[in-house]
């Protein structure tokens, strides 16, 4: 489990196929790597968890397969790609950010980046599936980053990225059309599980309304 607060950007040092062909290996370094990781243990490189399958001072190694290649964004890393990365969730940290599982749900697309004051905002088009648990004001997670959003409409999503977000994560460097990693609140998809069940309307918010559970 990660919070979305992006601990440090890495680069993709070396990228290799794996045995079966259809699955890949890289090696990323980052200043936060300088305190080996232990083998096994969960990184989140984009937003994806991944296990580290070697580590040395500095750099490790991860392993990924043939579903999160489809996925995700990972398929089009290289050497020299940048990266988020975070360290798995201690159960004493502060939860800064929101709960992020490293599930990536899908790819969406950078559409527009523009300067307002000091920060720069982002509009992110998402496949049509993924909008129905975004919410204005809620959380969402693009590139491993936990961000609040804007706006939501038909096609996508707006989000703000003040300066210690761009200087500390690689989101605004990322150019218009670029593909990026989302990952929507879990806590809204387990609700529609539970709930899709045992209410008789196909449309989920129209009879959350009719039972007095949403306003409008």
């Amino acid at each position: 489990m990660f919070t979305g607060l992006i601990e440090d950007t890495g680069r993709v040092e070396r990228v290799s196929s794996l045995p079966s062909g259809n699955g890949r290996r890289f090696s990323i370094a980052a200043g936060i790597l300088l305190e080996p990781m232990s083998l096994g243990a969960s990184l989140a490189v984009d937003g994806v968890c991944l296990t580290v399958v070697t580590a040395q001072k500095g750099s490790v190694e991860v392993e990924v397969g043939p579903e999160t290649l489809e996925r995700t964004t990972l398929g089009d890393f290289a050497v020299g790609t940048e990266v988020n990365l975070e360290r798995s969730l201690r159960l004493s940290d502060r939860l800064g950010g929101h709960l992020v599982a490293g599930h990536v749900d899908g790819v969406g697309r950078l559409a527009v980046s523009r300067a307002r004051g000091e920060s720069i905002d982002l509009t992110i088009h998402l496949p049509a599936p993924l909008l129905r648990y975004v919410v204005e004001k809620g959380s969402i997670c693009l590139d491993g980053i936990s961000l609040t959003v804007n706006r939501v409409d038909a096609v996508g999503l707006d989000v703000s990225i003040i300066r210690h977000t761009q200087t500390a994560t690689t989101l605004t460097r990322r150019a218009v059309g670029a593909r990026i990693n989302v990952e929507v609140d879990l806590i809204g998809k387990y609700v529609e599980k539970l709930l899709g069940g045992h209410l008789p309307s196909t449309n989920l918010l129209q009879t959350l309304k009719d039972n007095g559970y949403v306003d409008g």
